[in-house]
């Protein structure tokens, strides 16, 4: 069997914004700051290429990527994109993400349709994320009037080069960006483009031997690299563990109020819900959302186990709200309650398996 058949989907995260924002910049601190995640780059809407023992930095030009003794440069289209995406997918790569750098005039929306509806299954959106420039930001958006049709539909948004702005400016960028942004968006602020990789992607492999993260794999992704080189100092980690099951409609109503300074949620959670009594991968990039359900281990304990990441968070008060999910009788919920969750699964694959 086709190990990668049976791995978890490659996340696709797309990463837009108009020429000067800081996008390649953003992307080279990903791959500086990637620890062990392989990670499959797809730049300026021109080739793609495998990264992984080297920086795309002084590989990477504005229309093509340097490939073994070659290069691909070419306009994509679906077709092409889709035909990218399952080069990257291919199980010899071992390829943990991919990371779409779209061109400085692209429509990030086409890219995300394109992504959502691409039938390959071993791949899927992993959420847009939007790279503004806070020096230019007004320039830009005289010059670029679209730019308020792209922050609608962005899941996180950028505020990059936040070091060029005074705090008032920056401020009022932000009180701006709360009105273009659809609710709830998250705004992360960086300089040169530094921001966590943990935000958008997980930074260790899924391994071969467990075909999963234990929960202490995400605590370490989240609170445990060096912070020298990575911006954790600038956010909250919390970590939820419960052993009894969540109820799945208080948990969808937790995260369609979550705040917008919780930039990323990753775990597992059990509803335990009569026909539905499989693990639940959860993963949230700002707005975007998505289920994974799959089966749990032999012998392994029925627990949701949650790391949450975010910025002026009130951390005992998600704990709180998160504990207030518990359901004391999951045996006894109608399959009905699953609805809300299900919302946020897809099932490629059972479509494409003989």
């Amino acid at each position: 069997m086709n190990s990668r058949q049976t791995a978890p989907p490659i996340p696709v995260v797309v990463l837009a914004g108009f020429l000067g924002s800081g996008k390649t910049t953003v992307l080279n601190h990903l791959l500086a700051s990637r620890g062990g995640t392989r990670i499959g780059v797809v730049v300026n809407d021109f080739g793609s290429i495998e990264i992984d023992a080297m920086s795309v930095a002084g590989q990477v030009g504005d229309s093509m990527v340097s490939l073994g003794g070659g290069c691909l440069c070419c306009a994509v289209d679906g077709s092409e994109l889709d035909a990218y995406l399952e080069k990257l997918a291919a199980p010899v790569h071992r390829i943990d993400v991919i990371v779409i750098e779209a061109s400085g005039l692209a429509e990030p929306q086409e890219m995300v349709r394109m992504l959502v509806a691409n039938e390959n299954p071993a791949v899927r959106y992993g959420g847009l994320v939007e790279v503004v420039d806070a020096a230019e930001f007004d320039a830009t958006r005289a010059r670029h009037p679209e730019t308020d049709r792209h922050l609608a539909v962005a899941d996180l948004v950028v505020l990059n080069k936040t070091d060029r702005v005074d705090a008032a400016e920056r401020g009022r960028i932000e009180g701006l960006l709360g009105t273009l942004c659809a609710p709830g968006t998250p705004v992360v602020g960086a300089e040169h483009g530094r921001i966590d990789p943990e935000l958008l992607f997980d930074r260790r492999p899924w391994t071969e031997t467990r075909g999963q993260l234990s929960f202490e794999d995400l605590l370490a992704e989240a609170d445990g690299h060096d912070h020298r080189t990575h911006a954790h100092a600038a956010y909250d980690t919390v970590e939820f563990v419960s052993g009894q099951a969540l109820s799945p409609r208080r948990f969808i109503d937790f995260l369609d109020r979550r705040p917008a300074g919780l930039y990323r949620i990753k775990g597992f959670v059990h509803f335990g819900v009569p026909g539905h009594d499989e693990r639940y991968e959860v993963h949230a990039v700002g707005r975007f959302l998505r289920f994974a359900p799959g089966p749990w281990g032999r012998g392994e304990e029925r627990l949701t186990q949650l790391v949450l990441i975010g910025s002026g968070t009130d951390g005992p008060g998600l704990l709180r709200e998160l504990e207030a999910c518990r359901e004391e009788a999951p045996h006894e919920a109608r399959p009905e309650s699953m609805w809300g969750v299900l919302r946020y699964v897809a099932r490629p694959a059972e479509a494409e398996t003989p």
